[in-house]
């Protein structure tokens, strides 16, 4: 089935064929449980409404959804490039070397910083008519022209937040079941996201230069004015012998803790990666 912005099987009209209001909102067992009781007590009305609407909408649109398939694709293969891993220049200028292992981690957040700031902005102005006012997305950002290039940080961080505050009530479980008042699945991992959003872009690109904090890069200065601007490796004094040393001690434990925190927050990424979609 092509993806649309509405389906007819999920139309007013579709409901009065099938006699059978849908849940506002429910968990996937309650899903499957409305589907059976529907399908059971008004099958041929059922049908008509679920499938028999899709198959005259699939036929009456085979046009636009040809057209469809055509943007998307164009979108998907050079704009997007949804088939590939990239990262943004500022993480990894066009043209200059990084092996596999230094790849990963600029790749990965970038996808991440992209599915928040792109994806769930678009998700968000698409599907909030209050949204759509608040952030005044261009015309190429919102209906059948959209590209998927618009980037709005605070859009995509908006629904997020609201995301994160959903909890299990009345419509997911009864009141005196453990669940209720706490927060769903969704709502987990889209804090989760804000989390490794937040400290990629904030967290990690803030955090001092180990040579800067170990004492290194100043050492070096020192013995540079002390020898005419240069650095005299074979004559070292002993006093920068001394500082050299404790400084490298400070500096290679400054990078085993980050080199550490970087692998546990991939590791955390990985692990929220079914959540990643929109």
């Amino acid at each position: 089935m092509a993806q649309r912005g509405n389906y007819w099987s999920n139309s007013a009209l579709a409901g009065w064929i099938r006699g059978t209001p849908k849940p506002g909102s429910a968990t996937m067992e309650g899903w499957e449980e409305w589907r059976e009781q529907a399908q059971s007590s008004k099958p041929i009305r059922y049908w008509m409404a679920e499938e028999g609407l899709d198959h005259i909408q699939n036929f009456l649109w085979w046009p636009v959804d040809q057209l469809y398939s055509i943007k998307y694709y164009i979108n998907n293969r050079w704009i997007t490039r949804t088939h590939a891993l990239t990262a943004h220049p500022c993480d990894i200028r066009p043209g200059t070397w990084h092996d596999v292992g230094q790849r990963m981690m600029p790749c990965l957040f970038n996808e991440l910083v992209d599915f928040v700031e792109i994806e769930q902005a678009g998700h968000h102005v698409a599907w909030d008519q209050d949204a759509r006012k608040r952030y005044s997305p261009p015309w190429w950002a919102r209906g059948w022209f959209r590209w998927r290039t618009w980037r709005c940080p605070e859009a995509g961080l908006d629904y997020l937040n609201w995301a994160a505050a959903l909890k299990f009530d009345e419509e997911w479980v009864a009141a005196d079941d453990l669940k209720y008042n706490q927060p769903t699945p969704q709502a987990l991992a889209a804090q989760e996201i804000i989390d490794l959003y937040t400290w990629w872009t904030q967290v990690y690109r803030n955090r001092p230069d180990p040579y800067e904090v170990s004492g290194w890069t100043a050492a070096c200065e020192e013995e540079r004015e002390a020898n005419g601007g240069t650095m005299n490796w074979g004559k070292r004094s002993a006093e920068f012998k001394n500082k050299s040393d404790q400084a490298h001690e400070l500096l290679y434990k400054i990078e085993a803790q980050y080199d550490q925190e970087d692998d546990d927050m991939l590791i955390r990424l990985i692990r929220v990666r079914r959540s990643l979609w929109t």
